[in-house]
């Protein structure tokens, strides 16, 4: 890479366009004091980003810029361009000429131009540091600052050598990842701040889901459950309803039929005037007889119906909520009254599982009561029906009472009637045989109609069941038809089957469906669609927050290997580079003093750290431990013939002479590609001046050289000279000077 041009606009002193070329290894730039010469050293270090304008003998950004003369008026901007020949690409760009440009206006803003294009400062700093280019630094000597290398502390000759090395880029790198590393740590303690807030959330969602899940599991078991009850109901409600038809269908085809012939025969006696008044007397009682039967019966139903809800008020005043509506309620005191119906036509062993079946679908019913029903109506409710109850027994027992009268009342009557002989007896045993005969039919009728009483009862029941089942389940539970019942082997069972089996096993799995529903109640779920869905999402949040804890552990693990890697290569090249700059600082030394030594020796401080502690031991100032820690570097140097020891101890022309010395070992073991000195060469003598332009001729083997300079050995060894001066309307202008007139002027 070469330096090809720097062009000046408007920048300080410089109003106009002034172009400089630098077709020469060395070019040097003379003129009177005042003219704007270091204007020009000053420009590099603009364009190439330095923000500090007290560097730049400024306190602004608009101090950089042309304030005017009475010849000229001053500018609005003020711009630098640096133009490269990148043919070597040493500039990291695919192009054969970069161009730098650097613009600041009067409000103080900047603005930094690759190729014509807007880019920031940073794209800037990084292009440039691959070249082993900075904004300042060893590369730019300004008048004056050779001496800074001398008189900086040990830390601050570290950074400078480290630069001079071409360290920065490690540097900055090594910087970088530190910084992400303290990033990643932050973002770890975030990310894990966030999972400590979810996880509680994130526990409780679970066991809702376990429990939704419990519901969905008990949901299936109930649906096969009332599959198969309610398709074994079903068949067995059909084919009892067609069996009790077929059985109605003669005896009540028989009754017809007496009732008919009782009917002939009275009106045969009527006619025959041979009705007596016994014969009349019997048949009245007999007709009061049967609706003293159904009065009976009708007053047991109803009965049976106020004793089921008298149940159930009874238990709604001792509990004081519930959690169904009313017309579920008023659902369920019909259910027990028809129970009620059922239970008084049993007996036996049948009347006692039926009695407990009824207590523990109470009981399970009442568990899920209304808290909407007033106790204090209740109340009322329940001593009206007690009252009501009492009234329906007496009339029961009244009635039992008459029904006992009649029937012994029947029996005298016939037993009078039995021993006369006259002589229409013969009709009127035909007629109390028929009627004799139609009490029978009537009994058993009434038996069907008892069996036809349950039937229905057990019909209501399964429409209960039915109406139920879709309001747990969901949906339509008539798909029941199609459920296929097996038998314990496998084989497919037939209507018949399902049928003739004993009815206490349908009544063990109605049971076993009101625990399963009872059991589904109390896991509950909530909006199982809800939860569902933010557990689903709040996993998902989870993992995401999981997987991001183990990219920024894969990035730290990562980023402590790049800065141990980066340690290790800035450790190798600085120490190797010391070794070299002490190789030329000695020789350059020795050149410029004619003997003596020089070198750059590390400094090492101890520090104090703490020792790593085992396990479960506690802390103890006697833990801490002296570790050296390199720090920075020092110069030591020996003058031949003086005992001269330390920088301290030099002269100014000695400063200047050893800051030289180590300024172009600097440059010579890591050479930059251009090197500016403004005048370091001002302090010195004739003869350390030509030794000064032995070591110039050297090092611009290896790097272009700028030099800013009176000193008239110094122009000697240049190839293209450039003249500042200042013209008449107080601007710096650039003359084209002879190697000969060079030198004139430099006198």
């Amino acid at each position: 890479m070469r330096l090809q041009s720097i062009e000046l606009a408007g920048f300080k002193s410089f109003a106009k366009k002034t172009t400089l070329e630098f077709s020469s290894a060395i070019t040097s730039i003379v003129g009177p004091n005042g003219s704007g010469k270091s204007n020009i050293a000053e420009s590099f270090r603009f364009v190439l980003g330095e923000q500090s304008m007290k560097s730049m003998r400024g306190k602004r950004g608009e101090d950089m810029i042309w304030n005017g003369s009475s010849a000229l008026p001053r500018g609005n901007r003020a711009s630098v361009k640096l133009v490269f020949d990148n043919s070597d690409r040493a500039l990291s760009l695919d192009f054969d000429e970069v161009a730098l440009e650097r613009v600041v206006n009067r409000d103080g803003s900047n603005e930094y131009l690759l190729n014509g294009s807007q880019v920031r400062l940073r794209d800037i700093a990084e292009l440039l540091t691959g070249a082993n280019i900075g904004s300042s630094g060893h590369h730019i000597i300004s008048q004056g600052e050779a001496d800074r290398i001398l008189s900086a502390s040990s830390r601050e000759r570290r950074e400078m050598i480290e630069d001079a090395l071409g360290l920065t880029a490690y540097l900055y790198k090594r910087e970088e990842a530190e910084r992400k590393l303290e990033k990643t740590a932050e973002n770890i303690k975030e990310v894990e701040g966030l999972r400590r807030e979810l996880i509680p959330h994130l526990k409780f969602l679970t066991s809702q889901v376990k429990k939704i899940e419990e519901s969905q599991a008990l949901r299936e078991t109930l649906s096969e459950l009332y599959a198969e009850y309610l398709k074994r109901e079903s068949t067995y409600l059909r084919l009892a309803e067609a069996v009790l038809r077929e059985e109605k269908e003669s005896p009540t085809r028989e009754l017809l039929n007496l009732n008919n012939k009782i009917e002939h025969l009275r009106q045969s006696l009527d006619k025959k005037g041979k009705t007596n008044l016994e014969t009349h007397q019997l048949i009245d009682l007999e007709a009061k007889g049967r609706a003293l039967r159904a009065s009976r019966d009708e007053i047991t139903r109803e009965l049976g119906r106020i004793e089921g809800e008298l149940s159930a008020r009874e238990y709604l005043n001792r509990e004081a909520s519930g959690t169904i509506p009313a017309k579920e309620a008023h659902a369920f005191a019909q259910k027990i009254e028809q129970e009620l119906s059922l239970v008084m036509t049993l007996e036996g062993d049948t009347l006692r599982e039926r009695l407990q079946s009824l207590i523990m679908h109470a009981r399970a019913f009442a568990e899920r009561l209304v808290a909407s029903l007033e106790k204090k109506d209740s109340t009322h409710s329940v001593e009206e029906l007690r009252a009501r109850k009492q009234e329906l027994e007496q009339k029961l027992k009244d009635i039992s009472s008459e029904e006992e009268r009649v029937a012994q009342m029947v029996h005298k009557l016939q037993s009078e009637i039995e021993g006369e002989k006259e002589a229409n007896r013969e009709a009127e045993r035909e007629l109390f045989a028929a009627m004799a005969e139609r009490s029978g039919v009537e009994s058993m009728l009434a038996s069907l109609r008892a069996r036809e009483d349950v039937l229905h009862h057990e019909k209501e029941n399964y429409k209960l069941e039915l109406g139920e089942a879709g309001a747990i389940l969901l949906r339509d539970a008539t798909r029941f038809e199609d459920y296929v019942v097996h038998a314990q082997d496998g084989s497919l069972l037939s209507d018949a089957e399902m049928f003739e089996e004993e009815r206490s096993k349908q009544e063990e799995r109605r049971r076993k469906l009101e625990r399963t529903k009872i059991r589904l109640e109390e896991v509950g779920a909530g909006n199982s669609e809800e939860i569902l869905k933010e557990h689903r999402e709040t996993t998902e949040r989870d993992q995401f927050l999981l997987k991001e804890l183990e990219d920024l552990a894969v990035s730290t693990e990562k980023l402590h290997q790049l800065i141990e890697e980066l340690t290790a290569t800035l450790e190798t090249r600085f120490d190797s580079g010391i070794e070299k700059i002490n190789k030329e600082f000695d020789s350059f030394f020795k050149l410029m003093f004619g003997g003596g030594s020089a070198s750059l020796t590390l400094l090492k401080e101890k520090k104090l750290k703490r020792a790593a502690l085992a396990e479960g031991e506690g802390s103890d100032d006697d833990d801490e431990e002296e570790v050296e820690v390199e720090e920075g570097i020092d110069i030591t140097v020996s003058l031949p013939h003086k005992r001269v020891k330390g920088l301290h101890m030099l002269s100014g022309g000695e400063r200047a002479l050893t800051s030289i010395a180590l300024i172009f070992a600097m440059s010579l073991v890591n050479p930059p590609p251009f090197l500016i000195l403004d005048e370091t060469d001002a302090a010195l003598d004739e003869a350390n001046s030509r030794r000064y332009g032995d070591m110039i001729a050297n090092l611009a083997k290896k790097s272009q050289l700028i030099l800013i300079t009176h000193n008239r050995e110094t122009m000697s060894r240049a190839g293209v000279l450039y003249g500042v001066t200042v013209g008449q309307d107080g601007a710096s202008k650039l003359l084209s000077v002879k190697f000969e007139e060079a030198l004139a002027v430099a006198k």
